[in-house]
This record gives structure tokens, C-alpha cells and sequence, in this order.
């Protein structure tokens, strides 16, 4: 059969995790060979940022290049509109097969009403009228109660969805249909209800860590591998190009990796960060709340899904439970990769890994997302392996790179090796040059934003935050606040002193205060294209 020349694209992307979480980022626990093996054999990025360090934000921004406030989905709880533009969309008009097989996460996936602004129902029926097309289509209740319940395909471009929705071993879409094929009684293995027991957990006790009784193979991570290698199966029997996107909902919490892999790292084993007991000089009001907030944790303290105060013990097993998830990504993805080389498709196959934000994971006493923009938070791995390039084998030899880049770069890289022309409107840049060897400069600066629905920190707002990180400084602003973040990197790169109220830093302050305004100035929406002069 006569392949296209055209390359093929496989983008792994996981949940939550952080860039220094892998064992070609220098991790001196954490050993992850499969996702090493591309690093290897490619360029990673040890500078790249999310657009926003939020789920679905961010996972909006992936698929079209753009900034949260270019594409509207700012916030958790909004919806990508049809109205905007995919890459794979744009590949799917230009021949490729698409396919998707894990989490989406471009819909809501609850139907829980917002936590801002509440009770007014008019404005939820007016963002309704504003969007048209069938959206709720990721809400895990319809999935559950529902079996004939199926998305609209394709779906932002995915010819083919297998779908996970949700996190840990409670997840529901496809996989949970195709787990009560496989189990009758699979209701009954999953939750913190069902688990075995591990009452000496501490995590266990705050419902965000338990020992899942679904088995290794069935578990959603093996699930989005087995989908995957089908798909790749389809795919080979064609000859026309594919893009496929593997998704892993793991590392997120809550943890529950299956098997084997609860245990594989153990949590005195585990080295805490740096700065989890550092001393932390004028940090910010958010950061002194959550400190207070553990102090005086109520007996039957839950966390929710944002940042939280943890203690040694808490963090501890945290990140043990976080290797075991990412152990069991990896030898998925090793799996995956197999399936490419024994169908004959790894040679003309870009294979890229990233994840959708961080975690702080122990980073300044503190744990998951929300209100902080800490480099365990928006730096991200990325890795592009390309051994479909005519280009010169010198260039393609593995390589790191400090180029500042970010998630709405995937969508313009994908494209311009596809030979595609940029969607209109998009603000991500080609890495290319990057990933060739040409450069490692792409820009100055990444522009990060963040839009809060909750309140939070003991604040009378919701948070709303604007970042500009440089490869030497971080600044961070706040709506409607006096006080901020700026970090000098280079001296401190573990962010522990605050150099806001500094009287040596104010020039430094104004300055990048100023580069953010025009970098904020330079990511104005331009789309859509203008019909006429007037």
C-alpha cells in the first residue's frame, strides 16, 4: 500500500502533571523510560507554558491555538463554542483521519450550577442563546443514566471519540459502558466506598487518594491505551494520514492508581520539595491564607479542587501516589508506541507529550491549582519527536531547549508541519525553528491568565490574575488588588521572596509591569477576519 508523505501526528497528553515529573527532566526517583525514549530521540522543551493553568481553559487553547480570552472558554464550567476553529478540524478539512481516545473536557462535564455568578438564571440562558450548537455533551449524569447517550460526530473535529469524563478510578463516558461489559458488577469495585482498605493513609481520610479495586487492564489509563492501539489498527489499513490524540485523565487527583502501581513508590521514600518548608518572604495574601487555613482545619476538613495547605505526611503520599499514576501513563504509552512500530507507522509519525498544567505538589507547603501562578503550575512538559523530518539528521539529533514556548503552540506547530496554513486568529508561533535546531529564542516572554469562578483565599472577588514570565522573572497581578507576585528567577528560582513591596525592585516592577501591558496588548483577539472596510 502507497502511504501518504504526509506525517502522521500522535499527541500524548496527560492531566495534571508537572514538567520536573519525569526521568528525562533529571527526576532522581521518578522513572518513566517509555516517555524518555521519545525525549531521546526528539527536542524537549524545558520552558513551556500553559496559557492558563486550568483544565479546560487550557485544553481549549491546545485545540485552537488561542488564549482563554481569545476563545471564551476562561473559565471551568464554560463551553468551547462551535464557533471556533480546531486544528484538527483544519487537518480533518485537509485529508487527515482524526481520532480522540480519553478525556476531552471542552464541555462541562457536571451539570452542578456555577459558583459565580449564582442564582440567576436569566444570564445562564443568555450564554446559552449566544452559543449555538448541542453542547452538555461531556456531562458524566447523561453518560450514566443514559446508554444510548452519544456525542455529535465529529466532535471538535474527531472523526473517532472514545471518551473518558471525570478522573480517577470514578470516571464515566465510553469506559464506563465498556467496564460493565467487561464486569457486570463494576459499579461495585469503584469509589472511595469500594476500596480496599487503607486506613493509615491520611489522604484516604480526606477522600483524595484510595486503593481502586479495578484491575490493571481495566482501568481507565489501560482502556485509552487499548482504544488508542485500535485506532492506530484502523489507521493502517488506510492510507491516509491520521492525527491521534491519547489522553490520560491520571496524574490528577484524586489517586487511585491501579494495582501494582499504588505501591510501587512509597511514600518515605519520597523527597519533599525544597521549598515545602522554606521560609517564604512577603508572599502573597493567598499563599498566607492557605497557611492559616492549615492550622485551623476543622476535624472533618475535605479539600475541594483547589490549592490547599498540606502537611509532610499529606504531600508525602501525595507524591508517591502521583509516580505510581505517571509509572502507569508511561508503560500505557509504551504500549501505545509499540503498536506504531509493529503496524509500520513510526517512521512517518510526529509523536508529541505534554500535559494540560501542573501541579504544586508540595511546592511552598501547598497542594494542586488555583490562584497561583508557581512554576510547578504552568511549566509543563512538552516533547516533539519527529523522525518523519527530511530535514538534516544533525538537526534532529535530541536536544533540550530553554526556548520560551506554550500550549497555543501545538496547534500552529502541528499545522505548519502538516503544510497547513495557521488558523485565522491564532496567537500560538511555530516551534518549528525551535524543534530544527535553527534557534532557541522565540520569543521574550509567555503571557499566562487566569480566570477564578469561586471565592477563594478569603477574598470578597473571584480571581482574576495576569502572568508574564521571562526566562528571568515572574510577575503576577491580581484584579482589583494592590499586592502581586514578582519573582527574580535566576537568584530565586524556587520563588520563595517576593519582590512586590522590594524598594530595590520597584524600577524592575514598573518595567515588567509595562512589558505586560503590551504583551497582553499583543495578544488582542483579531478573529474574526473583516468582511469589508466599513
Amino acid at each position: 500500500m502507497i502511504r501518504s508523505e504526509r506525517p502522521n501526528f500522535l499527541l500524548f497528553i496527560t492531566d495534571q502533571h508537572r514538567a520536573d515529573h519525569l526521568g528525562c527532566a533529571g527526576h532522581p526517583l521518578l522513572r518513566t523510560p517509555h516517555i524518555d525514549a521519545l525525549a531521546a530521540r526528539g527536542c524537549r522543551f524545558t520552558e513551556f507554558h500553559v496559557a492558563t493553568p486550568i483544565c479546560q481553559p487550557n485544553r481549549a487553547s491546545l485545540m485552537t491555538g488561542r488564549l482563554p480570552s481569545a476563545h471564551g472558554l476562561q473559565l471551568n464550567g464554560r463551553e468551547l463554542s462551535h464557533g471556533e476553529k480546531t486544528f484538527v478540524q483544519s487537518l480533518r478539512e485537509a485529508g487527515y483521519r482524526t481520532a480522540l481516545a480519553g478525556k476531552s473536557h471542552l464541555q462541562n462535564i457536571t451539570s452542578v450550577p456555577p459558583f459565580w455568578p449564582q442564582g440567576v438564571e436569566r444570564l445562564v440562558q443568555e450564554s446559552k442563546a449566544l452559543f449555538p450548537g448541542r453542547y452538555g455533551q461531556e456531562v458524566a449524569r447523561r453518560w450514566d443514566e443514559d446508554d444510548a447517550f452519544e456525542l455529535d460526530l465529529p466532535y471538535y473535529g474527531f472523526e473517532q471519540v472514545a471518551l473518558t469524563i471525570g478522573h480517577a478510578d470514578e470516571q464515566s463516558g465510553h469506559w464506563r459502558r465498556w467496564l460493565r461489559r467487561q464486569l457486570p458488577d463494576a459499579d461495585r469495585l469503584i469509589g472511595p466506598d469500594n476500596a480496599l482498605p487503607t486506613p493509615d493513609w491520611a489522604l484516604t481520610h480526606l477522600r483524595q487518594a484510595w486503593r481502586t479495586q479495578v484491575p490493571e487492564a481495566l482501568y481507565p489509563t489501560s482502556y485509552i491505551a487499548e482504544k488508542s492501539c485500535e485506532m492506530l489498527q484502523g489507521f493502517a489499513a488506510g492510507d491516509a494520514p491520521f492525527f491521534l490524540q491519547c489522553s490520560f485523565p491520571d496524574p490528577h487527583h484524586p489517586f487511585t492508581p491501579p494495582g501494582r502501581y499504588w505501591d510501587m513508590y512509597r511514600p518515605s521514600d519520597v523527597e519533599l520539595p525544597h521549598s515545602f518548608d522554606a521560609e517564604l518572604i512577603d508572599a502573597p495574601p493567598p499563599v498566607r491564607w492557605l497557611h492559616a487555613q492549615r492550622a485551623n482545619r476543622p476535624a472533618h476538613f475535605k479539600p475541594g479542587h483547589g490549592s490547599f495547605a498540606v502537611t509532610h505526611q499529606e504531600a508525602r503520599e501525595a507524591l508517591a501516589l502521583n509516580y505510581g499514576n505517571i509509572a502507569c501513563i508511561d508503560d500505557a504509552i509504551g504500549r501505545v508506541m509499540t503498536e506504531l512500530q509493529s503496524l509500520g507507522l513510526a517512521e512517518n509519525t510526529v509523536v508529541m507529550f505534554t500535559s494540560d498544567h501542573g501541579d504544586l505538589l508540595g511546592d511552598r507547603g501547598l497542594m494542586f491549582k488555583g490562584g497561583l501562578h508557581d512554576g510547578g503550575l504552568t511549566r509543563v512538559p512538552f516533547i516533539w519527536s519527529d523522525l518523519a523530518s527530511s530535514a538534516s539528521p544533525s538537526s534532529l539529533a535530541p536536544r533540550e531547549t530553554t526556548a520560551l514556548a506554550q500550549t497555543i503552540d501545538i496547534a500552529a506547530t502541528v499545522l505548519a508541519r502538516a503544510g497547513l496554513a495557521p488558523v485565522h486568529g491564532m496567537q500560538g508561533r511555530s516551534l518549528l525553528p525551535v524543534v530544527t535546531g535553527q534557534t532557541d529564542v522565540l520569543r521574550a516572554s509567555v503571557l499566562i491568565e487566569e480566570e477564578g469562578q469561586r471565592l477563594d483565599f478569603g477574598l470578597d472577588q473571584r480571581i482574576r490574575m495576569r502572568t508574564l514570565r521571562t526566562l528571568d522573572h515572574r510577575i503576577s497581578i491580581y484584579d482589583g488588588q494592590p499586592w502581586g507576585e514578582l519573582c527574580d528567577l535566576r537568584a530565586d528560582p524556587l520563588e520563595l521572596r517576593n519582590l512586590w513591596n522590594d524598594p530595590a525592585s520597584q524600577l524592575l516592577r514598573m518595567r515588567l509591569m509595562g512589558e505586560l501591558a503590551y504583551a497582553m496588548l499583543g495578544q488582542t483577539n483579531t478573529s474574526p477576519y473583516p468582511l469589508a472596510s466599513a
